[in-house]
């Protein structure tokens, strides 16, 4: 059976203030700044929860490890609930750097200046909740995450790559999971699949489906820009402007 370390072993500093709500309030006044205790939320030592002054920041969730010290941030959007910013430090100093920029409303790109072990996602805050821009700030988080080597699962950067330069998929709300690169016609979280799957079996054979198993092929293509070509040959007909998803 495995047994967790006592809170307090690991996070002596965090007990000593009562909870790990009051401990980033410490943190950040002796920085010199003040985390107003509206903003944050927690009775525990593990788990605090940092609002924004922003509506469309739903708060930012940060947690305690359970087997040696070091804190996780994650920070997501209000309507999608996916994630702009997340990273893990043992500098709880750093973690109320990234908290108070979180709850001060500070750019994005500002929250790794205050903490610098704070890494963006890729995708960009889209205030309004338009549709475009999400689909737009979507493909900029799969064009990050393509080239990144510790995301073997994410569609191929060829596939990913082939597929933006085409506008009638570039319009259209991108996701992937196990290597497949699917589209849709509403924004998370509801989203609406418009039932074609481009998918890399290996390096010399791409796919075009109906199913992310590849069990329906339409399509086989050498390259990644001969399979985008066939599956927006196979896209269905009257594909509306991308929608919000409910």
């Amino acid at each position: 059976m495995v047994t967790h370390p006592d809170p307090t072993v690991l996070y002596p500093d965090v007990a000593a203030r009562g909870s790990l709500g009051a401990a980033l309030r410490a943190e950040a006044e002796e920085g010199g700044f003040v985390l107003p205790l509206t903003a944050l939320e927690s009775g525990s030592l593990t788990h605090a929860i940092v609002r924004s002054t922003l509506p469309h920041r739903r708060p930012l969730h940060v947690n305690g490890g359970s087997f040696e010290r070091q804190w996780s941030i994650w920070g997501t959007d209000s309507h999608q609930d996916v994630a702009l910013v997340k990273g893990d430090t043992d500098d709880l100093a750093q973690v109320a750097g990234a908290a108070l920029a979180w709850h001060e409303g500070e750019p994005l790109s500002d929250i790794p200046l205050a903490a610098p072990f704070a890494q963006l996602t890729g995708r960009f805050e889209v205030p309004d909740s338009d549709p475009v821009r999400m689909v737009a700030s979507e493909w900029q988080l799969m064009r990050t995450e393509a080239t990144e080597p510790e995301r073997p699962w994410h569609a191929s950067p060829a596939l990913v790559e082939a597929a933006h330069a085409e506008p009638a998929l570039r319009g259209l709300y991108p996701y992937t999971s196990h290597r497949v690169l699917r589209f849709s016609t509403a924004t998370r979280p509801g989203l609406s699949d418009v039932g074609l799957c481009l998918i890399e079996h290996d390096v010399d054979q791409f796919v075009v489906s109906t199913d992310f198993l590849g069990r329906n092929v339409l399509a086989r293509a050498a390259t990644a820009q001969e399979a985008v070509a066939a599956a927006v040959r196979h896209l269905p007909p009257g594909l509306g402007p991308v929608t919000l998803g409910s």
